[in-house]
């Protein structure tokens, strides 16, 4: 039996709730409010400690979800942000500011479809001049679309924005941010447990997660003389809009990870905070797997 002086320790299976979760269907992209359970973005928990002080950031897809998550934990250890979202996320946007702005820091939203090169170097010009510079990026944003029937319901229109979300976005965003970057900066990327372990019902979206992570890699290589690190994270299942919005059934969503549950958004954040503090200097070219216990290369 523990002693009285023991510790307080957190068990990581019973920490967040648990599948089964009530039926619920949403309508991309999905609404925070609207799930049940509500996604724990760390608004209660996270604490900052000063590892990103001063620090210029441009995160896409910071709206519900990682990002949102990653946004508030930037704010929190002393970044200043500027964050992707899509039109009709205007109202999620709105409540990741405040959550920035409530932590001392600016915070700028920036309606964004990074499916388009000229939006993505407008993007960065926008960040450039709203922080005076950049020196993390966080290529984030991604679109899904669950097709149970097969390849034959992947439509070339999904087909086509998936690639061009996931992949070509990034691309663009990294290429014109690189040119703004100092040595010492550092880019992340948001991978996927399905980047190794493709579901078929999530063919598109699994191709890409894997192009991720492959480009991860080489970039680091190309930019490691430049002194800038790129690295990434490789979530498992993560309570997020998206899933109500995309899956058929997320009433059992998460259960298949060894923890029995999916992750919440707050619990992907400190990753991202490592790799991008100098906590992390000599890290560059991994892929955090972040998956509740399922085992990946």
């Amino acid at each position: 039996m523990p002693s009285p002086d023991s510790p307080r320790l957190t068990d990581p299976v019973s920490l967040h709730p648990r599948p089964p979760f009530p039926e619920q269907d949403q309508d991309h992209p999905g609404s925070t409010d609207s799930m049940r359970p509500r996604p724990d973005h760390g608004e209660e928990t996270y604490r900052g400690h000063g590892l990103l002080q001063g620090r210029r950031a441009l995160v896409t897809g910071g709206d519900p979800g990682i990002g949102r998550a990653v946004c508030l934990a930037f704010a929190r250890e002393g970044a200043d942000v500027v964050f992707t979202h899509l039109d009709e996320e205007a109202e999620e946007a709105g409540e990741t500011v405040r959550l920035i702005r409530e932590a001392g820091r600016t915070a700028v939203a920036v309606a964004c479809d990074i499916r388009h090169e000229t939006e993505c170097t407008a993007l960065v010009d926008k960040a450039v001049g709203e922080l005076g510079g950049i020196d993390l990026l966080v290529n984030n944003a991604a679109y899904q679309m669950s097709q149970p029937d097969g390849i034959e319901a992947i439509t070339t229109e999904q087909f086509d924005r998936v690639m061009k979300t996931n992949l070509y976005g990034m691309f663009w965003l990294t290429k014109a941010a690189l040119a703004r970057m100092p040595r010492g900066s550092s880019v992340i990327n948001t991978a996927s447990v399905q980047g190794y372990q493709p579901s078929p019902h999530l063919l598109d979206y699994a191709m890409t997660k894997s192009a991720i992570i492959s480009f991860t890699h080489g970039l680091a290589q190309m930019l490691a003389e430049r002194g800038i690190r790129v690295n990434g994270v490789a979530p498992g299942p993560v309570w997020t809009p998206l899933i109500p919005a995309t899956t058929p059934d997320p009433t059992k969503f998460g259960e298949q990870s060894p923890l029995g549950r999916p992750a919440q958004p707050a619990e992907m954040a400190p990753a991202y905070v490592f790799l991008a503090s100098d906590q992390a200097s000599y890290i560059t070219g991994e892929i955090i797997n972040a998956t509740g216990g399922t085992p990946l290369p």
